[in-house]
């Protein structure tokens, strides 16, 4: 772990701390580490029976970048993710997550990442500080840090304040900037966001993406997110891939995608040409209330 008193490294401008196992398994490559992407997937296949689920998926996504994967529902993207994550094995192909195989070795692909369900994660009979020590601890944080670093992920958050409530009575939006503040702990290179703002106001949405913004711009984190909101995915994402039937069908910043189908194309217009499916039909309105109703009854 690189420390304040350690002299520079190149390394830093990828966002890799000095001395990490990320800046020495590149240490022989002949790429420069800058160049080497965050997340990298070949022919990824999932089939569950006849069904399958994500094909043929080659996607790459660049350290530091914040990369949207969108798509109706049953377009494979929960799978996708689940299997970046190492909690589903792929059928067939092949992944590299911060360097390490996804089935070689999923436990280091698990030490370097951080994950955000859509479902609420956190402990609701557990004060916001007791979420982050168990999480600390979860994430093997040296104990002589733990206390440090939470005080740092209340701070970020905005959470300092309501450090010492119950979980159960915070907000939606509270909930999800605590359970971002959790997947953080440990520094990981990558976070995984599925459905981050979903259910939430506007107000909490532009406060969740501004406090991963800091987390990108802090820590050089590299973020990987769902989202069925069009506009918040040309907000917020260099760069968006369109999912459908379980494949890619399309790869690029928004304004990219928007010339391809045509002048004077919305969002809306890339979504249906590329899926042939509609933003109805993504079910954000039933994930949304879903998402609600399960805040509530944690409230």
């Amino acid at each position: 772990m690189k420390t304040e008193s350690e002299s520079p490294n190149p390394a830093d401008s990828a966002g890799i701390p000095a001395g990490s196992s990320v800046e020495n398994r590149y240490e022989n490559s002949p790429e420069n580490i800058s160049d080497i992407a965050a997340i990298e997937t070949t022919d990824l296949t999932r089939a569950f029976g006849n069904l399958t689920a994500v094909d043929g998926v080659s996607i790459k996504v660049a350290q530091g970048e914040i990369f949207g994967l969108i798509g109706p529902n049953g377009a494979g993207k929960s799978t996708l993710i689940k299997m970046i994550t190492t909690l589903l094995p792929p059928t067939s192909g092949s992944a590299l997550v911060a360097g390490f195989d996804i089935v070689r070795n999923p436990a280091a692909v698990r030490r370097h990442i951080g994950y955000v369900p859509q479902s609420l994660s956190s402990d609701r009979s557990l004060t916001g500080y007791e979420n982050l020590i168990l999480s600390a601890r979860l994430y093997a944080v040296p104990r002589a840090e733990r206390a440090e670093r939470v005080a740092a992920a209340l701070e970020m958050m905005k959470l300092a304040d309501a450090a010492d409530r119950m979980v159960q009575t915070y907000s939606g939006g509270m909930i999800r900037r605590l359970e971002i503040a959790q997947s953080v702990i440990h520094h990981p290179e990558v976070l995984v966001m599925d459905e981050p703002t979903v259910g939430l106001d506007p107000l909490a949405r532009r406060t969740v993406w501004e406090h991963i913004e800091q987390l990108r711009e802090t820590f050089g984190t590299t973020v990987l997110v769902t989202t069925h909101d069009m506009g918040e995915a040309r907000a917020l994402c260099e760069r968006i891939a369109l999912m459908h039937g379980g494949r890619i069908k399309a790869i690029g910043s928004a304004d990219e995608l928007m010339r391809q189908v045509g002048a004077g194309a919305t969002l809306d217009d890339v979504f249906v040409h590329f899926t042939g499916a509609t933003i109805d039909s993504a079910g954000d309105y039933r994930e949304a209330r879903a998402a609600r109703r399960s805040a509530r009854q944690h409230a």
